[in-house]
């Protein structure tokens, strides 16, 4: 405790007027001296309620004072006291010896009292000091139960919310365990949630099946040897077959089982087409004949028409003749040639159903195709899905490991200091200490570092550092925060009426600006007005100097011609000005005119 705190406590011990409110370190300077400090110890440690006084004797004092009767102090207090020893001396005895036996009595009684005195003095001085060392050591065992106290709640505070975070910690950490455990799907416990905790089997099995089907499909519905790029992964193979191409038409004997199909065909063709021409002529000229039978029939009835029928077959019968040769020659002759050069149109139609055909056969093929390859496509998506899921699945396991390594690395240096300061709070040395120490220990790090940090930017360093250094730091530390908080109240006060006036500016100018429009004015009709009038003020008032400056050179002018006018004017001034000057002068030109007026009668 320091010695200021001492002096207001026994300030406060003798019932001094507002004790109360001061403050111990106000009155550290006075025991800055090697005097002041003696004397005050002094009193701090012999001063008690016996050496004040009462009432009764300060209201018995102010009486004597107030009687006006003269109250002797010091060294004429001293003076007095002597003379009436000395006339105690001088009076009248009876018996000598009898004075000189009491004078020794006395002074052998006085010494007794002065030894007792002192003696009382030594007993009232170690009383005091031991009163003021118990009234210290009570202080600091308050001081220190309080501080204890305090501390206890604070580590129970601070042990109850270590102890409420690791709870959460161990329950979080089990909650995470779960992920990574061994489920048991048939009792139901830890529920999967990593896509690498479930097994491919099925998916395996399901690929392997739809792999089987889609091979046995396409054995059935193309040509050999297409199973095989099929069941290939190569992506060369995933493409359109084409089925013209000659790798497919390597094989002689079909080549040569297709050209004989083909001719057949053509052959066929032309032969159908013969008889289908046969066919139609013979059924033109059956239904001509049947036409012409209709048409001569009635005819028939008469004898003479019978002669001119038989005229007609005849005629006939020679132009079905001429027919015959002409056809016989057109087969003969022009129809070879003909057939010769319209070969190939004969075959076109063949040909065409043909490639119709071909045509079909490769739409079914690609359709086919196309079939298998979306279903090849889907198969190949499903297993890159499944791949980059378990890769980003592996990365994030990996980001969580990292974490982990590093969460277990600062426990454990976390850990390792707990320890370093577990051992250095059970050493010895620091901990049981008889008389304990008012500076910091060398080895307390945390205490030297939080000095540094209190202390800032400091050039004069100390070779010790004590906890009442560590203690003003903090109070100067926590005196600067609070001023700093009263700076930024104020300025934030300061702002927000800134703000608050400058928005009521702006509410004003904008006001002035549109007056409760929505367009902007520029020139206002009241302030307009007003200039105005202060224009035309200000014309009139030009107009107004004008005319008194003309008046005055005018005034000038006469002036300066007519002397009576100087005269006049200088009377209005001293009228206005100096009155006793111009008294003097009304009376000296009186004079003036009486004596001027007494000449004149002489």
């Amino acid at each position: 405790m320091s010695c200021g705190k001492v002096f207001v406590e026994t300030l406060q011990k003798i019932d001094y007027p507002k004790a109360d409110i001061l403050n111990g370190e106000d009155f550290d300077w006075l025991f800055e001296t090697v005097e002041n400090e003696s004397f005050l110890k002094w009193f701090c440690g012999n001063v008690n309620e016996q050496n004040v006084l009462s009432e009764e004797e300060l209201e018995a004092f102010s009486i004597l004072q107030k009687s006006g009767k003269p109250i002797l102090e010091g060294a004429a207090l001293d003076e007095v006291l002597k003379t009436c020893k000395t006339s105690d001396l001088k009076l009248p005895t009876q018996n000598d010896k009898e004075l000189e036996r009491l004078e020794n009595e006395v002074r052998t009684l006085q010494k007794l009292k002065n030894l007792k005195i002192q003696r009382r003095n030594k007993c009232q001085l170690m009383a005091s000091a031991t009163s003021h060392k118990s009234l210290k050591l009570n202080a600091k065992e308050e001081e220190a139960n309080k501080k204890l106290k305090k501390s206890q709640g604070i580590l129970n505070a601070m042990n109850t919310k270590i102890s409420n975070e690791l709870h959460a910690l161990i329950d979080g950490v089990a909650k995470l365990m779960m992920f990574f455990r061994h489920s048991n799907l048939g009792q139901g416990t830890n529920p999967l949630v990593f896509l690498s905790q479930f097994s491919l089997e099925k998916y395996l099995s399901q690929e392997e099946q739809s792999t089987a089907a889609l091979t046995l499909y396409t054995k059935k519905q193309f040509f050999q040897g297409i199973h095989e790029v099929v069941e290939s992964s190569n992506e060369e193979n995933f493409q359109l077959l084409d089925i013209k191409a000659p790798s497919i038409w390597d094989n002689q004997e079909v080549l040569e089982e297709r050209r004989l199909e083909m001719a057949r065909l053509q052959l066929a063709y032309i032969c159908v087409q013969h008889q289908l021409i046969h066919l139609k002529a013979s059924n033109l000229s059956m239904k001509s004949s049947i036409k012409w039978a209709e048409e001569n029939l009635h005819k028939l009835t008469s004898k003479a028409l019978g002669k001119d029928l038989d005229a007609k077959i005849s005629s006939l019968n020679s132009e079905i003749m001429k027919l015959e040769e002409q056809i016989t020659q057109i087969k003969d002759k022009s129809l070879p040639a003909v057939i010769k050069e319209n070969a190939q149109l004969l075959n076109m139609p063949v040909v065409k159903g043909d490639f119709d055909l071909q045509i079909a056969k490769q739409d079914y093929y690609t359709a086919r195709q196309e079939l298998v390859l979306n279903q090849l496509i889907k198969q190949k998506a499903s297993f890159e899905l499944l791949q980059l899921s378990y890769e980003i699945e592996l990365r994030k396991h990996w980001d969580i490991h990292r974490q982990l390594e590093n969460l277990v690395q600062e426990l454990r240096q976390s850990n390792l200091m707990l320890h370093q300061r577990l051992e250095m709070l059970t050493d010895p040395s620091v901990s049981q200490q008889i008389n304990p120490r008012n500076t910091v220990d060398t080895r307390d790090y945390s205490a030297h570092r939080l000095y540094q940090l209190l202390e800032g930017e400091n050039k004069k360093k100390e070779l010790f550092i004590t906890h009442g250094n560590l203690k003003e730091v903090a109070e100067k530390l926590k005196q600067d925060v609070s001023l700093v908080q009263e700076q930024l109240t104020v300025s934030a006060q300061e702002h927000s009426f800134f703000l608050s006036k400058l928005n009521n500016d702006v509410d004003m100018l904008c006001d002035a600006l549109y007056q409760g429009g929505n367009k902007l004015l520029l020139s206002d009709q009241g302030l307009t007005e007003q200039f105005h009038q202060v224009e035309s003020q200000l014309n009139k008032l030009n107009h107004l100097l004008t005319d008194i400056l003309a008046d005055v050179k005018t005034k000038r002018k006469i002036l300066a011609s007519d002397k009576l006018h100087q005269m006049e004017r200088e009377l209005y001034v001293y009228f206005f000005k100096d009155e006793d000057y111009l008294k003097d002068i009304v009376e000296n030109l009186e004079n003036q005119s009486q004596i001027k007026a007494v000449g004149l009668e002489d």
